[in-house]
């Protein structure tokens, strides 16, 4: 169990966590009022397949045929296939996962999966009316891009806020493996967070675990 100071320093961190998952949720799909900008002459592959992929979001969030139910499983399906979250889960645990048994790493992943997916579908249904444009991207290394895109047009008048998508196209297929918000890269943010929690726990995975299965709770 999480030391009470621990925890409470956690849930600013949390909160900070959750507007960014709701960022990628936002550019995945929102309401029917939502439009997608991109240009599609002269994008570059990664700007493509950030484009495709709100597309086919934003076809699955705004199907009036699927029940609400059915809707979030799919939309859950979708974000599985987009992402690679056993790359982030492990990138998440550093230096302790070069040490932990393979079974205990597999539980963790299952419960960042679980907690990652609960925050997509509580902050979905908050971005509708919102405008997201791909600006252009910047190559990191082969098969590494990053993907700039603003998003604008809420209700509240707000400037356009910058969120970039960090594409990995080295593997099988592409892949999101991590997001910023107004240059805040989560998996970055996460890092930091999940590191407290095992220095404090002494390197427990088991408590990263539980500490997981509380904050998923606050989402659902």
């Amino acid at each position: 169990m999480l030391h009470c100071r621990t925890l409470r320093r956690t849930l600013h961190r949390r909160a900070l966590l959750g507007r960014s998952l709701g960022a990628v949720t936002l550019a995945f799909g929102t309401s029917l009022s939502t439009r997608v900008l991109a240009a599609v002459a002269g994008q570059s592959a990664a700007e493509q397949f950030v484009s495709n992929n709100i597309q086919r979001g934003f076809d699955i969030l705004n199907d009036a045929a699927l029940s609400a139910a059915d809707r979030r499983a799919r939309f859950a399906a979708f974000l599985l296939d987009l992402t690679d979250l056993r790359r982030v889960a492990v990138f998440l645990l550093g230096r302790y996962a070069r040490s932990a048994p393979a079974a205990q790493v597999d539980a963790f992943v299952d419960a960042f999966r679980d907690y990652s997916l609960a925050v997509y579908q509580s902050y979905f249904a908050q971005y509708a009316g919102q405008t997201l444009k791909v600006t252009g991207s910047r190559e990191r290394a082969p098969g590494d891009d990053i993907v700039q895109t603003q998003v604008s047009g809420g209700s509240n008048g707000s400037a356009p806020l910058e969120v970039d998508f960090r594409i990995r196209s080295d593997g099988p297929k592409p892949v999101l493996v991590d997001i910023a918000v107004a240059g805040i890269w989560l998996a970055l943010a996460q890092r930091e967070e999940f590191s407290a929690v095992l220095s404090h726990s002494n390197g427990d995975i088991a408590a990263l675990i539980q500490h997981l299965k509380t904050a998923q709770a606050l989402y659902q």
